[in-house]
């Protein structure tokens, strides 16, 4: 068995979270949107029982996937729980501070058109079982403009693979500093 993968980065506190909250979800006052939200497939590995060469993590800002020992610069891990579950982990439950979140919903996911400012899970792991729908919120990051905001998704998950230990997902992220939309195209202020 391929040895465990240990998360260990410190990240510093962030101040006014509140203020910058409420400043995310008000797309007033930013630029234009000029990136396209697309629709992206994804896989991850197990952080635990898989090679440390395969990514096990998300990047929302870059929509890209990561392996968590090259970089702490993820918002959330794909693992296999003690009692063979699958779940995704926000950075607050891998020791990384609590900056990105997550939340299962009910809501198909052609329906989400807009990602809420608040209700994501921070600090705990979050089934992540087949046909599930989640919603994702970045760390914070600070935009070309100077503000502070999160970077939004949403996300269904495929299948899992319990014996080669992935998960195929599918995955749509506004790119777009500050914006919240969650549809396919240029989104609206």
């Amino acid at each position: 068995m391929p040895p465990r993968r240990v998360v260990a980065w410190s990240i510093p506190a962030v101040t006014g979270l509140a203020l910058l909250a409420a400043a995310c979800s008000d797309t007033l006052g930013l630029p234009r949107a000029l990136t396209e939200n697309v629709i992206d497939t994804v896989s991850l590995y197990a952080l635990d029982g898989t090679s440390v060469s395969l990514p096990s993590a998300y990047h929302i800002e870059t929509r890209n996937v990561v392996r968590t020992d090259r970089t702490p610069v993820f918002d959330f891990v794909f693992n296999i729980d003690s009692q063979g579950q699958p779940v995704f982990l926000p950075t607050g439950a891998v020791g990384l501070g609590e900056g990105s979140g997550l939340q299962v919903v009910a809501t198909p996911f052609d329906s989400i058109k807009i990602a809420p400012g608040s209700g994501y899970m921070l600090d705990s792991a979050v089934a992540a079982d087949s046909g599930a729908v989640l919603l994702a919120r970045s760390r914070l990051t600070t935009c070309n403009f100077g503000a502070n905001v999160f970077f939004y998704a949403k996300l269904q998950v495929l299948t899992v693979d319990a014996a080669a230990r992935r998960i195929d997902f599918k995955i749509l992220v506004d790119s777009n500093c500050g914006y919240r939309g969650l549809e396919p195209g240029l989104p609206r202020r």
